[in-house]
């Protein structure tokens, strides 16, 4: 039977069209944010567009008090969006899965989340010291970043950068998601 070059290539372009999930995992203070705020740059002066995502273990808040959005809320919506030229955002009073989170951000080629330990996704995990081990029981685990220079158990096969060596984290992040920028 002759093989159908188009579904080749659409199963190409839908790999290309769906971002890949990077999750940085680590306990509080570990530096989660710092690491993803640098791949973020990196990646995107490389000119990949770029979704994130974070877990926050207590409550945030993302409205500026006074604002129409603010009183929309302070009036009870459940949901509440708002878009100007340059920017667009929503603002949901209920706990969203980060596959919800994710769905939002589709045409983007990675979303870096922060947190959401037991989520599937490839994962870097922090180590900022020994006992911080135990989230290496986590699955999917593709890289670890350490503060230190404590040994890894030998039965990781995961390849450990030093937490400041950013650009090999970057050049690692790349090989597990090889496609050009969208």
């Amino acid at each position: 039977m002759p093989t159908d070059i188009n579904s080749h290539h659409s199963a190409h372009s839908q790999q290309q069209q769906t971002p890949f999930v990077f999750q940085i995992v680590g306990y509080k203070n570990s530096g989660k944010t710092t690491l993803l705020s640098q791949l973020t740059r990196q990646l995107k002066q490389a000119g990949y567009s770029v979704g994130t995502a974070k877990h926050d273990a207590h409550e945030f808040t993302m409205d500026t008090p006074g604002t129409d959005t603010w009183q929309h809320q302070e009036a009870g919506a459940d949901i509440t969006a708002i878009s100007s030229a340059s920017r667009s955002a929503i603002i949901s009073n209920r706990t969203e899965p980060l596959t919800a989170l994710i769905s939002y951000m589709q045409h983007v080629d990675f979303v870096l989340v922060e947190g959401f330990k037991q989520e599937y996704h490839p994962k870097l995990v922090l180590l900022r010291n020994p006992s911080d081990e135990t989230l290496l029981q986590l699955s999917n685990i593709v890289m670890i970043a350490s503060w230190d220079s404590f040994d890894i158990p030998i039965h990781h096969a995961s390849p450990t950068f030093g937490v400041s060596d950013t650009d090999a984290i970057y050049n690692h992040l790349l090989t597990l998601h090889p496609f050009p920028p969208k």
